[in-house]
């Protein structure tokens, strides 16, 4: 049976534009940390080549320290605010006295409270970790004499989540210095109280309401019949303002609320109780394999102190490649950098020192990030407004020109949500507006950024055919949620790292994951996004995903274990097929304009995307999801394409991948191909199967269109 013919309409009027881009400059991509020792040669100049054969553009500096629940030394010199004892609250140095940054390091943090983080999921909470001499803190720069707000505003919290429900009726708290005077004992009704916290509400226990704590071990019968529940959290709203084992020197020791150790279960007579909590140092993903004994109950707790210790340093991990490493490598293309300060588990004056430092080398300063993936911390919105408030006065003092922005959202396909305020909002994004609005400084918000990762790396057959089909519905429903939620139509959006799915996997090196690239970097670009970053540059080897059973990651290469790159990646082509013939090579303003086609359904088999170039030629990127060929007409009104025009393919004909081993090849292993017609054009153009095609030439003619 032959497939019917598909009409694609370009709507060229001028005033019918949808966007204006610079390819270099909106078309980018992510670099973020690297194992340690790796870092002089995965930016050697024979590395750095590879990387800039893909055609893309503006780099974008990512911060896994932020996701590790780690302090980031951007500068390994600097000074702790106790120097003698070379711990407390970091600040690295902006001077330019010190040797140019190559490399620099995360910390760990003593008063760690989340059993599981983002990043390596390597830490542990040390509310449970059976040591009594280790304890929880909150950030003291979310208590009034830093939000200038009552500390009841920004009530902090920790969560315990048993996984499996389980029966409570009493709890025993070993707070310490500065512990809660005024706390609730909550447990949870709903779903997934920390991964869809919209999905119930919190409820008092019968007797969880404590008014005048007094720190110490505090022993509450919390209700006179047990309550079955998976999560219990305690809610703090006051603290005693006493101080910690630090001492009284800094006034951070002593603000916010510390926890040694909770006990949790059935209650029995004279005080008694049957504890569930399990006390491990030994935190992740309690559904994975250890490697560090038992794990510790799960607990998640609203935010962290910063203070730690020299002796913090992370050594055998991941490291930050160094400012001066990443601003003055050829991989910028002399274009300025989107770089990230460390804000949830750093200071402002930590940030502030770094934009500082940028700025006094003469790098060129476009767009600053504040934190990432503040919402894969589980922060509440009002916690990180007042957090960016604080880290942009601090900026702006030193560096008025800031362009500052956020909250670069872990990867998301829709409105995040979170335990509804008083007032019953439960959108995050909604109520971090509307806090910086009503504090007088939705200015301070120059940009949005957020993550796509919008499926699974394992995803094959039927399952990664669907996901091509809704990517563009994805995408466009995402990108409408922020502005649905407040966001400015001023305030510029940009994907600030993206790629098929955050779990690695082999998609990305497939031709599927090609398509997909194309395909929502079309529809972003074409639905108002104002740039894009895709992730990752470097060229690190594959990995094995326990996960789906096949090799992959996300670096536009094939690269084997001894770090050798054996061939290009599906996603190399995929961007030189955007910025090498989609659009014309270099940072000249290109205008993008509507398409339609004859396809009536929501997630169509054949999307199409058109460029003006600035030579006044047009370029028409089509993407073929179907497994066979679909021949079109293109027309744009009453002009169509006249010869010379230029066909260029990469699809399946080109290129196909499994993943099967370390150091399997592409088999066939070739680049786009390219063929010019000269001639008379015929009426229908053939789209290969699974293919990226772009259609470039000249527009003229009159005639009668042939879809409107």
């Amino acid at each position: 049976m032959t497939s019917p013919l598909i009409s694609i309409h370009v709507d060229a009027a001028p005033a019918h534009r949808v966007n204006t881009i610079r390819p270099l400059r909106d078309i980018g991509v992510g670099i973020d940390s690297d194992p340690a020792g790796k870092i002089p040669f995965l930016y050697s100049p024979e590395r750095t080549r590879e990387m800039l054969g893909a055609g893309l553009g503006t780099v974008s500096a990512r911060l896994y320290t932020e996701l590790s629940i780690q302090d980031w030394h951007w500068n390994p010199a600097g000074t702790f605010s106790d120097a003698q004892h070379q711990q407390g609250y970091w600040t690295s140095s902006a001077s330019l006295a010190n040797p140019p940054i190559a490399d620099s390091f995360g910390y760990t943090l003593p008063h760690r409270g989340s059993t599981r983080d983002q990043g390596d999921d390597d830490g542990y909470s040390r509310i449970d970790d059976g040591d009594q001499h280790t304890y929880w803190k909150s950030n003291p720069y979310l208590t009034e004499p830093y939000t200038h707000e009552p500390d009841s505003e920004h009530p902090q919290w920790a969560v315990i989540d048993f996984i499996h429900p389980k029966s409570v009726n009493a709890i025993r708290t070993s707070w310490v210095n500065p512990y809660a005077t005024r706390y609730l004992v909550q447990y949870w009704v709903g779903g997934d109280a920390i991964l869809d916290q919209a999905s119930g509400t919190w409820h008092t226990f019968q007797n969880g309401a404590v008014n005048k704590g007094r720190g110490g071990d505090e022993f509450l019968r919390l209700a006179d019949t047990p309550v079955t529940t998976r999560f219990v959290r305690i809610l703090m709203t006051a603290s005693s303002g006493t101080c910690d084992t630090h001492g009284s020197a800094d006034r951070r020791n002593c603000l916010g609320y510390a926890i040694q150790d909770i006990a949790l279960g059935l209650g029995g007579a004279h005080g008694s109780l049957h504890d569930l909590v399990r006390h491990h140092k030994c935190g992740g993903d309690p559904e994975r394999p250890s490697d560090c004994g038992p794990r510790q109950t799960v607990i998640m707790v609203s935010s962290i102190d910063p203070w730690h210790t020299a002796a913090d340093r992370i050594r055998n991990g991941q490291d930050q490649p160094g400012l001066d490493m990443m601003s003055r490598s050829v991989i910028t293309r002399g274009l300025p950098m989107m770089y990230a300060v460390p804000l949830f588990y750093s200071t402002p004056g930590n940030a502030a020192a770094m934009v500082g430092y940028l700025h006094a080398r003469g790098y060129k300063l476009n767009r600053i990030e504040m934190g990432e993936e503040v919402d894969g911390q589980y922060a509440m919105p009002e916690d990180y407004a007042s957090l960016y408030i604080q880290f942009a006065k601090a900026i702006h003092a030193l560096y008025p020109p800031a362009q500052l922005g956020g909250p670069a959202f872990q990867g998301v396909n829709r409105d995040i949500k979170v335990w509804a305020d008083a007032k019953g909002d439960d959108s995050w994004f909604r109520r971090f507006l509307n806090y910086l609005r009503s504090h007088g400084h939705l200015n301070d918000l120059a940009f949005m950024s957020y993550e796509h990762y919008p499926f699974r790396g394992c995803d094959q057959g039927v399952t990664l055919r669907m996901d091509l089909l809704r990517e563009p519905a994805v995408l466009r429903g995402t990108m409408d949620a922020w502005w649905a939620d407040g966001l400015p139509k001023r305030v510029p959006t940009y994907i600030s790292e993206v790629n098929f799915a955050n779990n690695g996997g082999p998609v990305p090196k497939q031709t599927e994951g090609a398509l997909w690239m194309a395909d929502w970097i079309g529809t972003a670009l074409s639905h108002g996004l104002n740039g894009l970053n895709h992730y990752q540059y470097e060229t690190e080897p594959i990995g094995h995903s326990r996960e789906c059973k096949k090799w992959g990651g996300y670096t536009m290469f094939i690269i084997d274990p001894k770090w050798r790159i054996l061939a290009k990646a599906a996603q190399y082509y995929a961007a030189q097929m955007l910025t090498q013939h989609w659009l014309q090579p270099g940072n000249d303003a290109q205008e993008l304009y509507p398409v339609t086609t004859s396809q009536t359904s929501r997630n169509p088999s054949l999307t199409a995307y058109a460029a003006k170039r600035p030579d006044g030629t047009w370029s028409i990127m089509v993407i073929n999801k179907d497994s066979e060929s679909r021949d079109v007409t293109v027309d744009f009104g009453l002009h169509r394409f006249k010869p010379p025009l230029e066909v260029t393919t990469f699809g399946i004909r080109q290129y196909h991948w499994n993943g099967d081993s370390a150091t399997e090849i592409p088999k066939p292993n070739q680049p786009p191909s390219a063929t010019i017609s000269r001639g008379p054009l015929a009426p229908t153009v053939s789209i290969p199967p699974l293919s990226i095609t772009v259609l470039h030439g000249s527009v003229g003619g009159t005639g009668k269109p042939s879809f409107r």
